[in-house]
């Protein structure tokens, strides 16, 4: 265990926390808990951004640590392939994490349904997205060339994130389902590629650099995706019910967001509750630009990655 504890980079560890934590603090709470301009939120997102450029200080003149040891390996950031592998994976997270997180709330909102027949509707986008997954890890380790599976899968995830953003009350479960296959569908087929494929252009014993810098991506962009997709979601709907009950208070208002069981929703007309509702969905089908700025930024760089066939053993495809 001591070994194991020398081993860590400590400092750098602290600084990402503090950066990370500071920033989805900001996006989480500003114009919810507290307004944009307000001092809390942009000493937040000061700090934030102050912490990040340490950990890069920290990280390249390897401060309190060492080379093998830093958290983040910056050596990759002269490799061109390791750059566009990196903001791949971070908008194949994206593109993961947010139906995933949307997908629930969604039928929760407009068909009533509990926590666990909501979680139920995930299913289809989560089978066809495992299946792209075991599809890309055959096929990968035997032929090699990954640029095509960054391109196609781009396509679907744009395609299927533009539809997505389209939903409302009215939009049929049927709909729903097929829209989220095409995004699952197309993330699942690079989600995990970039894993064996940076392993695959490094040199052997540079592998776990390799693995913690893509999983670093994977990491990072979920967490921020959330972040601004809970953020989008939450300030857009309650600008919404605002204008549509300009006396209402703000906290009934965002008691009205977290479930249409409130008191506010229930004291409503009928034809205001559907007004409000349709503020609610709307809002949640525009956290879907993100999914479509994430399916379009792979297609782009999947256009500037290398056409190579690499050799890559089935068990790292997989």
């Amino acid at each position: 265990m001591k070994d194991r504890f020398r081993e860590m980079d400590w400092l750098g560890t602290i600084i990402v926390a503090g950066a990370f934590t500071s920033g989805v603090m900001a996006i989480s709470f500003g114009g919810v808990q507290y307004p944009w301009n307000s001092g809390r939120i942009i000493g937040l997102f000061v700090a934030s951004g102050v912490l990040f450029i340490l950990l890069g200080f920290q990280q390249v003149y390897t401060f309190m640590t060492t080379t093998s040891r830093r958290i983040f390996p910056v050596e990759f950031f002269s490799s061109r392939t390791m750059l566009i592998l990196f903001a791949c994976t971070s908008a194949g997270g994206t593109a993961i994490f947010v139906p995933i997180y949307i997908i629930p709330v969604f039928f929760q909102f407009t068909r009533g349904d509990s926590a666990l027949d909501a979680g139920v509707r995930l299913l289809p986008y989560i089978a066809l997205m495992i299946f792209a997954v075991v599809v890309n890890g055959g096929v990968l380790s035997k032929y090699g060339l990954y640029m095509p599976w960054y391109t196609v899968g781009g396509i679907f995830v744009l395609i299927g994130g533009a539809l997505m953003s389209t939903i409302d009350i009215q939009t049929s479960v049927a709909q729903v389902y097929g829209y989220s296959i095409l995004v699952g569908f197309g993330v699942g087929l690079f989600a995990q590629a970039s894993f064996s494929v940076a392993q695959a252009i490094n040199d052997p014993s540079m592998a776990p650099l390799a693995i913690g810098f893509i999983t670093c991506a994977q990491v990072s962009g979920v967490t921020i995706a959330l972040a601004i997709a809970n953020s989008i979601f939450l300030n857009g709907s309650q600008d919404k019910i605002a204008a549509l009950l300009p006396g209402a208070p703000r906290e009934d208002i965002q008691n009205a967001i977290t479930g249409s069981g409130s008191h506010l929703f229930e004291t409503l007309p009928k034809d205001l509750q559907v007004k409000v509702l349709s503020a609610v969905v709307d809002s949640q089908s525009e956290t879907y630009y993100l999914v479509v700025a994430a399916g379009a930024l792979v297609l782009v760089l999947s256009l500037f990655m290398k056409r190579e066939k690499l050799f890559i053993a089935a068990g790292a495809a997989a």
